[in-house]
Parts: C-alpha cells; sequence; structure tokens
C-alpha cells in the first residue's frame, strides 16, 4: 500500500511539473510566492481595517453634526450612502494597488468609480424631480412607475458604457454586437415583445388603474400592479393572478371602479299573497340606516318590483356601494339579504319557496285508488250533476 501512495505522488509530481512547463512556469519557485502572496494579504487587510476606521470616524463625526444641528435622516442616510461609497473606491484601490496594478489601472479605477457616483447622484436627483412633476400634473400612478423605469434604464445604460470606455473597451463593437444580438432575442422572444408593447398600451390608454377592481377573462380581483409584461390582480379570497398582457389587451375587460359608486342587486321574493308595497315598506328602513350603504344625493337604495315568477312576486333591492367597500362587496350583500330575511319574517311576509299545486276534475283514473279509500259513494258524489246545472 505504502509504494502504491508513493508511486502514485511521485506520478502526480511528474504530470503537474509537464504541465507547469508547458505554461512556463517551470521555474518558478512556489515557496516563495505563497510567502509573497500572504504578505501582500496581510497587508491588504491592515490597509482595509486603516479605510474602515477613517471610515468610521468620519461618520460618528457627521451623525454628531446632524444631531447636534437637528438636520435630521434626510441629510444623514445620503452624507452615510457617499461615505460608503467612497470607501469602497478607497478600499478596492488599495488592494489593486497591493498587487502590482499599475498607474494606468489605478487611475481607470478612479475615475470609473467617480462617474459611477456622478450617474447615481444624477438618478437621485432625476427621481425626485420626475416624483415631483408627476405629482403636480397628478400622473396616473402606473404611468409614473413606467417613467421611472425607463429614466433608471437609460441612466444605467449611460453609465455601463461610461465606466467600460474608461477600461479601453470599444463601445462601438459592443454596441453594434448587442444589436445584432437583440435581434435574435427579439426573434425567439416574440411573445415577451408581445407583452411588453401591449404593457406600453394598457399604460396609456388606461381602460384600469392600480387599485380598480376589474374583470380580465373570468378573473375578478383588485389590480395590484401593471408590469411591462404583466398585469396583477388579487382575488377576493388573497389570491394573486398575472395574467399577460397581451391576452389583457385583447379581452374584454369589466371595470367596476371607472365611475367611482357601484350598484348591486339583490333578489327577494315575497308569495302572492302579500303586497308588494307592504314588503317595499320593511326593506327600504333597513337599506336607508346601513352603514356601508349609499344614501347620497342620486347614490339612493330602492326597492322595485321586476317580474312575477311561477311562485313568487320577484323584487329587486337596489344599493350604492363606495368604491373602498369592493373588496368587501361579497360580506355586505350577506349582511343586507340577512337583515332582509329577518325583517320580512318579523313583519309576517311570506318569503314562498317553489311549490306546484294540481287541480284534478273528474279523474276516473283515480277510481281504484280512491275506492278503497272513501268508497264507491264518495267517488259517485264526485260524478252527480251540480243542482240546477242544465243536463
Amino acid at each position: 500500500m505504502e509504494k502504491f501512495v508513493t508511486k502514485l505522488w511521485n506520478q502526480i509530481q511528474e504530470n503537474l511539473g509537464d504541465s507547469l512547463g508547458a505554461l512556463g512556469l517551470s521555474d518558478v519557485q512556489w515557496s516563495d510566492l505563497s510567502v509573497q502572496v500572504l504578505g501582500q494579504l496581510i497587508i491588504a487587510m491592515v490597509l482595509i481595517g486603516v479605510i474602515v476606521g477613517i471610515y468610521w470616524i468620519i461618520a460618528s463625526i457627521t451623525d454628531f453634526i446632524s444631531r447636534r444641528f437637528h438636520y435630521g435622516e434626510l441629510v444623514r442616510r445620503p452624507l452615510h450612502i457617499g461615505l460608503r461609497y467612497l470607501t469602497l473606491i478607497a478600499v478596492v484601490l488599495a488592494v489593486a494597488a497591493q498587487f502590482g496594478a499599475g498607474e494606468p489601472i489605478l487611475r481607470a479605477i478612479a475615475r470609473a468609480g467617480f462617474m459611477a457616483l456622478g450617474f447615481y447622484l444624477i438618478w437621485l436627483i432625476l427621481s425626485q424631480v420626475l416624483r415631483k412633476v408627476l405629482a403636480r400634473n397628478r400622473i396616473d400612478q402606473s404611468i409614473a412607475q413606467l417613467a421611472r423605469n425607463v429614466m433608471s434604464v437609460v441612466l444605467a445604460a449611460f453609465a455601463a458604457v461610461t465606466v467600460l470606455a474608461e477600461f479601453g473597451f470599444d463601445i462601438l463593437s459592443i454596441v453594434a454586437g448587442l444589436g445584432i444580438v437583440g435581434i435574435a432575442v427579439g426573434f425567439a422572444a416574440q411573445s415577451t415583445l408581445s407583452n411588453f408593447i401591449a404593457g406600453i398600451t394598457l399604460l396609456i390608454e388606461r381602460p384600469f388603474r392600480i387599485g380598480d377592481w376589474v374583470t380580465i377573462n373570468g378573473q375578478e380581483g383588485k389590480v395590484m400592479k401593471i408590469a411591462l409584461r404583466t398585469t396583477w390582480l388579487r382575488t377576493r379570497d388573497n389570491v394573486f393572478t398575472m395574467i399577460p398582457n397581451d391576452s389583457v389587451a385583447s379581452s374584454d375587460i369589466i371595470n367596476y371602479s371607472a365611475e367611482g359608486a357601484t350598484r348591486v342587486n339583490i333578489p327577494v321574493g315575497i308569495a302572492y299573497k302579500e303586497s308588494a308595497k307592504e314588503a317595499r315598506q320593511v326593506i327600504m328602513p333597513l337599506l336607508e340606516n346601513h352603514d356601508e350603504v349609499m344614501n347620497t344625493g342620486t347614490f339612493k337604495p330602492r326597492v322595485i318590483m321586476t317580474s312575477l315568477g311561477d311562485s313568487s312576486v320577484n323584487l329587486l333591492a337596489q344599493i350604492w356601494l363606495r368604491p373602498d367597500d369592493l373588496d368587501v362587496q361579497p360580506k355586505i350583500m350577506a349582511d343586507v339579504l340577512e337583515k332582509i330575511k329577518e325583517a320580512l319574517d318579523e313583519a309576517g311576509i311570506e318569503i314562498p319557496f317553489p311549490h306546484l299545486q294540481l287541480f284534478v276534475d273528474d279523474a276516473k283514473g283515480l277510481k281504484p285508488v280512491l275506492d278503497p279509500l272513501f268508497g264507491p259513494a264518495a267517488n259517485s258524489d264526485r260524478n252527480q250533476p251540480t243542482p240546477g246545472a242544465s243536463s
């Protein structure tokens, strides 16, 4: 066993020596190189500790000044972000210099870092300006979201191009290559592009907004998000449904929140012997005094007769709900219907169930059944002519 291990180790050393020789590294003194790398790592760690210590001191001073002069989080947070970024640049430069990076590379790293910081500051400023402009003009939330996303993507693209240019990359070649790749990706992702274009169309036409209750493709829910590829709905069961925008744009859309208040119809049936007027007098006070039923202006509840059914007089209680109450519409309808049932019961107004009344005249086919029960006389009496009737 010992001979086998020794032979294996010699073979590994021989193969490793051949590989290093092919790479021109056969003369490398690995022990000296490892000591040198370890020393550089220790020095780099010391430099990182010094830089982090300087950051901690400056951050503590800024915290003290902001608390002393009551600048608050509005000033302290951007200062901390800037200090952390500068600390990161200093750490990268120190480590790169320690491992032998030349002056051109260090200068490129520094310029790229400060340019990226500049783009970040521009993004912060433009975001605040855009947010205020959109809020002042009362732009829809979905359009505002699209504008912010487009601005972020454009700035990120410019920042990437600028940073790569600092390291000597040929930007024109990269852009040309990306154009060719973009054409190939476009053919391979036609569905995604179709959803993207449909999302832009939805954001421009605005058939619904975030927070509206809608029915799309048979799915009813509250619009939670209008992304560039999908539209997100939340049902009353707190289930999220993501519908592709291409399908949304080509389907029928029912928007319950577009015009504010929504009318809800609750069917009620009473017996034919009851008075529809009395039933209305019983139901109306319940609707008018319900906390979640609107009773102002043109949005007033009412009770109307809709039809004469097979076994009931069909009434319809119509109520108006506020847009914010559409989330709990089934609960409100159930509560109103339950109170209508209790009020009609207390008033003695019958709510019938479907039934059928059968009238049979001169039913000779029932004679074998009726004779054992009532006798032939009872059956013959039914066949006698009524007194005073003509023969």
